[in-house]
């Protein structure tokens, strides 16, 4: 499975419980494109939220976005992480 961190842009003043919500949805129906949603940020002045996941494509990230009405506008493959 591959790590991919995608980005929304068109989000500002998104709100903690909105950003939650839009997770939770995205949660919901992730196992339908074997993809998991690990976690959430948001920037509610430029309006930019950015969500980490795993998943088998950039695509299945893609389609679990759309379906959950919360298109992505980039999706990046992440090959290397560390913590």
């Amino acid at each position: 499975m591959t790590k991919f961190m995608d980005v929304h842009h068109d989000m500002k003043g998104i709100t903690e419980d909105q950003l939650k919500a839009a997770h939770r949805a995205d949660q919901a129906i992730e196992r339908e494109e074997g993809v998991h949603f690990e976690r959430a940020w948001a920037d509610p002045k430029s309006g930019t939220v950015y969500c980490l996941s795993e998943g088998p494509s950039a695509d299945a990230v893609k389609r679990i976005h759309e379906r959950a009405g919360h298109p992505t506008d980039e999706i990046h493959p992440v090959p290397y992480t560390i913590s």
